[in-house]
Order: structure tokens, then C-alpha cells, then sequence
């Protein structure tokens, strides 16, 4: 019965109507840098964040995650139209997507991708809403010892799924721990890594570094990409998929959404998890693997359906531990830290209305990317003629705009500048940045839970292996660890980096 209160309350949270507003001006801006190559949700939420500031709580969460799912939709249809995927989850949609559209299917292709997507995001939302009470109870069992040990795990396990060289991805989250302690220390008020300037005494602003590392940085680098994009020529017939596509795609769809769900809360999981294994098991259960290439339709709905779950179930975690389950969801922790309200396993209970609220709108926002997906595929498909370079200034002057903004600072311009710089150099020699961002975001919360649980201890570092809970989640720290560095998944990390 708790459930159905708190869905009625998220919902009626959701269908405010400046909340409606923002939800579809969320999914909006999604679906367009969904469509447009190399402008991913991460790029746009990290410079989003200055311009939710003056929003209520409820309404800049509903924006952003808005723009999250939505852009798991866009990136579908430039993957179907142009072989080109908007998003790293849609490279997978290009295979079997871009195949149908050649074979005059564009519109099967399409309505398949947006129904696999709604239906996997309404499951979605169903889970959240199910698993949310009951980790938010055992969350507030956790005290000082098992948040630390729990947010090693998030650590860890950015390290294990992050793609490329473990000692990279290991180097990543160092220099974003060492980072996160810049500052006057509260316990001591003794200055660390401040080298004299005023401006580092408070530590270094969270929402520059995203911007750099991820928005201008990825944008830099997409300067020098070719911008050559082919639309499919035949004209989009019907969007309404036969019952025989619907009967062969339904299955496909289930496992997606299952799947997608389970891997979206992986902490570190990224973007690129769920669509793929998807794709690789409805290979592998299909009675024609040879089908898969050439236009198999469960190439297409298993992928986007767990794109679509995968995208949402990663906010469990956020929601219920405060723990980021990807880069994404570290900057969706910026954005609570903004509003003055500290993510952890005491918001559901502190911040039911925008915790529900924004569960329930995960739901009218699927529907509202239903309703004004297919209908607007020929605006989508014509916002790819924008060139690139006329797109870059704007987003450069946005940026600064927004960063000066949060806390009226030159320095914050400058170190955005930097980080872009950086952020750069991290593409060109293949190191993802995404680990450095969980240890900036989760470095402060590692080092004061640290120092409680020694208080709570008397300085006995044997209480994280005396209490039950912590010692089972740093036994999963251990297996990780084990996983890692065996010879098999070191040799299959290698083979990922040269292809």
C-alpha cells in the first residue's frame, strides 16, 4: 500500500505543470544531441548544471534525467537514417537498424526502436519503484563503516566495467580521490594542495571540471572528426509495424528490458554495457544467427529496449545509496549538491516528493518521447545538415556564461579551460575520463565516512571486517579485484583497446 502512496505522490509531483514542462523541455534536448554525433547526454548535463541552479529541486532532477533517457531515443534514428550513431548505446542500433532502412524497413525500424524503448522504460520505472523502498531500508541500517566499504565498491567496480587499461582506469580514480581533497581539511582547517590561491581554499568546483572534461573536451575533439552523413534516400512509409515484426521483436524486447536492468546498476557500468551483451545473447539464442547483420529486427528492439532500462535502473543506486552508477549519475549528484541537499541513503525518507516525483516522471516523459519521436523524424534527421563549427562557438559561450554564473568566479572559467584541455589530451591517448569524475564526486564522502568509522572504532581498522554487512560487500571488493587481474580478462581488455 506504501507503494501505490508514494507512486500517487511522485505523480502528482510530476504532473505539475512547470514540472511537465521541464520533463518535456528534458526530453527535448535529449532526443536533439541524441540525434547529433558527438554531443552526448554527458556533455549536455554537465553544462546544463550551471542554469538548473535557480530551479526547484524536483524540477532541475526532472529536466535532467529527462534529457538522459531521452537521449538513448535520439540516437536511434540517425543509427537507423545515416548509419551514424548519435550515442555510444546506438552504435549497436547501426548494425541491424541502418540494414532495414536500406531495405526500405525504415519506418518498421524506427516505430520498433521508440515501442522497444517505451516498453522497456515503463518496465524500468516499475523496478525503480518496487526496489526503492526496500534498499532505502537496509540503506539506513548502513552507518559510517559500510557507506566506506560500499563506496570502494563504486570505486572498484568503475575500474573493472570502465573499457581499456586497468592501470589507466586505476590512475583515473587516484587522481579524482587526490583531486576531491583539495581544500582547507574541516577537521583540522589546515590548508591541502591549495599552492596559496584564495579560490582552491573551498576545493575545486565540481561543475567546471565536468564541463571541461566532458563537454569541451569531447566537443574539441569532434572538431577533427569528418562531418560526411548519407540519409537513407527511400521515404519513411509506414511507422506502424505488422503484427508478424511486433510477434518476432516482443521476446527480444523482454530480454532487453531484463537484462538492461540488471546490468544499469552496475556501478561503472557506462552506456554501452546493456546494448551490447543484449545484442550478444539475441545472437546466440536466435535459431539463424546468420539473420543478424542483414536486418534482424531482434537486432534492433533487444539493444534499444535495454539501452532504454539500463538508462533508468541506473538511478537505483543514486536514488536509494547516493552511490553514482556511471559518470552521468555523478553529475546528477552535482546537481543535488547544488540544491543544497545531500544524495544518501537519508533522501528518500528527507526528499520523498523529489525522489518519487522523479521516478513518476520517467514514466510521462517515455510517453511524451512516444509521442513526439516518430511523428518529428524528418526535424531530427534534418538537424544533422547543422554544421559543427557553427554549433561550437555557441556551446563554448554557453559554457563560460554558465560557469562564471555559479559562483560569479573568473578562476572557475580558467579551470574549465583547463579541463578542457585536459579532457583532450585524455581522448587523444584513449584514457576515459569517467573514473576521475566518481573519485572527484565520491573522494570527500570516502575520506569524512573514513574518519567516522575510525571514531566509531577507537582507530580499529578490523571493524570493516567485523561488521557483517561491510565485510560481505569488501569480500565483493576482493572478488573484483581477483577478476581483474586474471591473465584471461587482462588478455580480452588488451584485445578491446587495439580494436
Amino acid at each position: 500500500m506504501e507503494l501505490f502512496d508514494n507512486l500517487l505522490m511522485g505523480l502528482s509531483t510530476a504532473l505539475e505543470l512547470n514540472n511537465l514542462m521541464f520533463c518535456l523541455i528534458g526530453v527535448v534536448i535529449g532526443t536533439a544531441i541524441g540525434v547529433l554525433p558527438g554531443i552526448g547526454p554527458i556533455p549536455t548535463v554537465a553544462l546544463l548544471l550551471p542554469f538548473t541552479f535557480g530551479l526547484s529541486p524536483a524540477s532541475a532532477m526532472i529536466m535532467l534525467a529527462g534529457i538522459f533517457y531521452g537521449a538513448q531515443y535520439g540516437g536511434s534514428t540517425t543509427a537507423i537514417l545515416v548509419n551514424v550513431p548519435g550515442e555510444t548505446s546506438s552504435v549497436v542500433t547501426c548494425i541491424d537498424g541502418h540494414e532495414m532502412a536500406k531495405q526500405g524497413k525504415a519506418g518498421t525500424a524506427l516505430a520498433i526502436a521508440a515501442i522497444a524503448s517505451f516498453f522497456a522504460g515503463t518496465i524500468a520505472t516499475i523496478v525503480i519503484a518496487l526496489l526503492s523502498v526496500p534498499l532505502s531500508m537496509l540503506a539506513l541500517k548502513f552507518t559510517a563503516v559500510e557507506y566506506f566499504s560500499l563506496l570502494v565498491l563504486g570505486l572498484i567496480a568503475a575500474v573493472v566495467l570502465a573499457h581499456g587499461s586497468v592501470a589507466k582506469s586505476l590512475a583515473m580514480v587516484l587522481l579524482g580521490l587526490l583531486l576531491g581533497l583539495v581544500g582547507i581539511d574541516v577537521s583540522s582547517g589546515v590548508a591541502r594542495m591549495t599552492f596559496g590561491i584564495p579560490a582552491l581554499s573551498d576545493g575545486l568546483d565540481f561543475v567546471p571540471i565536468a564541463m571541461g572534461l566532458f563537454g569541451l573536451g569531447e566537443i574539441i575533439a569532434n572538431l577533427e572528426r569528418p562531418a560526411e552523413r548519407r540519409v537513407v534516400s527511400q521515404s519513411i512509409r509506414s511507422l506502424i509495424p505488422s503484427g508478424k515484426d511486433l510477434r518476432a521483436a516482443f521476446p527480444a524486447m523482454v530480454r532487453g528490458t531484463a537484462l538492461g536492468s540488471v546490468l544499469g546498476v552496475l556501478p561503472g557500468g557506462g552506456a554501452a554495457l546493456p546494448p551490447f551483451s543484449s545484442y550478444a545473447l539475441e545472437k546466440k539464442l536466435a535459431r539463424d544467427p546468420s539473420r543478424f547483420g542483414k536486418g534482424a529486427i531482434e537486432g534492433v528492439a533487444g539493444p534499444e529496449a535495454a539501452n532504454n532500462a539500463g538508462a533508468q535502473t541506473s538511478f537505483i543506486p543514486l536514488l536509494t545509496l547516493g552511490i553514482p552508477a556511471n559518470a552521468l549519475m555523478a553529475l546528477m549528484i552535482g546537481a543535488l549538491m547544488m540544491q543544497g541537499i545531500q544524495p544518501g541513503p537519508q533522501i528518500m525518507t528527507e526528499q520523498p516528493k523529489l525522489v518519487w516525483g522523479v521516478i513518476a516522471s520517467m514514466w510521462v516523459g517515455n510517453l511524451m518521447l512516444l509521442v513526439i519521436n516518430l511523428p518529428l523524424i524528418g526535424l531530427w534527421v534534418s538537424m544533422l545538415k547543422i554544421p559543427y563549427r557553427l554549433l561550437f562557438p555557441a556551446i563554448v559561450l554557453f559554457c563560460c556564461i554558465g560557469t562564471y554564473g555559479i559562483a560569479n568566479s573568473l578562476f572557475n572559467v580558467w579551470l574549465m579551460m583547463g579541463c578542457a584541455l585536459i579532457g583532450y589530451f585524455f581522448i587523444k591517448i584513449g584514457v576515459e575520463p569517467a573514473p576521475l569524475l566518481l573519485g572527484l564526486v565520491l573522494g570527500p564522502q570516502l575520506e569524512e565516512n573514513f574518519r567516522r568509522a575510525m571514531l566509531l572504532a577507537d582507530g580499529d581498522f578490523t571493524v570493516f571486517l567485523s561488521r557483517p554487512i561491510s565485510a560481505v560487500i569488501l569480500g565483493v571488493v576482493a572478488i573484483l579485484l581477483l577478476a581483474l587481474l586474471s591473465p584471461e580478462i587482462l588478455k580480452t581488455r588488451k584485445e578491446a583497446l587495439a580494436e
